[in-house]
Order: C-alpha cells, then structure tokens, then sequence
C-alpha cells in the first residue's frame, strides 16, 4: 500500500497552460499506467496534497473526482481514495497516448526552432539511446 509519500510523485508546474488540476490527473495516470500506483494503492488525502503541494483543497478535490468519474480511483467510504481495481500497467497504447502530449510540445519547438523532421527524430532516437 502506498503511503502519505505519494504526495511527493507529484510536481506542478506553475507556469504551464494546463490546469493544475489537469496535472494532477495526467500524473495519476501516468503512475498507474505505468505500474507505479497498483490497485488498491492508498492515495494520499486531499489535504495531504494540497498542502504538500500548496494548492487549494478545491483543485485536488476536482482531479480526484475526475479520476473516480473514469474508473482510475476508487472511494472507500471513510477511508479514502485507492487505485481502482480495473486501473492497472496500460497497454502499449495507452502508455503512447500519454507521451503525445510531451511530443506535441517538442514538435512545435522543433518547428520554431526551423529543425527539420529528420534532425528532431535523429536527437530524440539519440536520447533514447542515452537512457537506456
């Protein structure tokens, strides 16, 4: 089971166009496609959150409900938010769809910065290398 420590998975990026809410969503998913937050995992309260990541209850309490709505959390009533049971490792597609995002944004830099196609796909094979 997961502890209060998950609030420290999280980071929110203050100066991005997307919701804080929206970041809060998009890690869970991130860390339950990815195996790291289990079916029935304990998810830190929302206040456990928001004042770890000083955001206002309201926020957490909003990416919660949106996570429940689609299955990837469940309530136990008088205890608290868990993984759901049906969330689990994604397929490969899913895990894809979660990366567009991120290569969405490198696109468009890549197009400001006037790189073409095969320059940008040649450094990102590279630091796909590098990580490995």
């Amino acid at each position: 089971m997961m502890t209060t420590h998950t609030a420290s998975l999280f980071s929110i990026a203050t100066g991005s166009a997307d919701p804080i809410y929206r970041q809060l969503v998009e890690q869970v998913r991130r860390l339950v496609v990815s195996g790291q937050l289990a079916p029935g995992d304990e998810m830190p309260s929302v206040r456990e959150i928001a004042q770890a990541l000083a955001l206002n209850p309201m926020t957490v309490s909003k990416a919660y409900g949106l996570l429940e709505m689609d299955g990837v959390l469940a309530r136990r009533r008088g205890l608290g938010m868990i993984v759901a049971g049906t969330a689990g490792a994604g397929k490969p597609a899913e895990r894809a769809a979660l990366l567009r995002p991120t290569l969405e944004r490198a696109a468009r830099e890549a197009r400001e910065l006037e790189l073409d196609p095969r320059t940008a796909l040649d450094l990102f094979a590279a630091i796909l290398k590098e990580a490995q």
